[in-house]
């Protein structure tokens, strides 16, 4: 069976390399994207076939925010679940998402157990509707 993908979306390359080596750490394969506008380019450029099991993405990103992208995301990759990471925690921020698909809300910093947990799940939960 071959590693999940695990897209992250974030502005922070701190960030986007703290996730992303807790992923790898826990067998995911990653990719990254650091504002809107490259996440739209690198899902448009999935050639066809190409998966990945779960997306991570900020909400306050520059040229496409994260509610716009989300967006986006449910349109061209309907079935993959959508995990956002916010340094900016929004009750109604977060159940305005919820609505649009998004499977969990974590805040930062989080804790490479949290996340992990997080993202298991997600994958898992894609794979019994999937």
């Amino acid at each position: 069976m071959s590693m999940a993908r695990v897209l992250i979306i974030d502005d922070d390359e701190h960030v986007r390399n703290t996730v992303g080596f807790v992923l790898q750490q826990g067998g995911y394969e990653v990719i990254e994207a650091a504002d809107g506008e490259e996440a739209i380019a690198v899902i448009k450029s999935f050639p066809t076939g190409f998966s990945i099991q779960a997306i991570i993405c900020d909400i306050h990103l520059p040229n496409v925010n994260g509610h716009d992208l989300i967006v986006f995301i449910r349109e061209k990759l309907p079935m993959v679940p959508v995990i956002v990471l916010t340094g900016y925690p929004d009750v109604e921020g977060a159940a305005s998402l919820f609505k649009k698909g998004v499977v969990d809300y974590l805040i930062k910093p989080v804790r490479a157990d949290t996340l992990l947990d997080a993202v298991r799940r997600a994958i898992g939960e894609q794979a019994l509707i999937g």
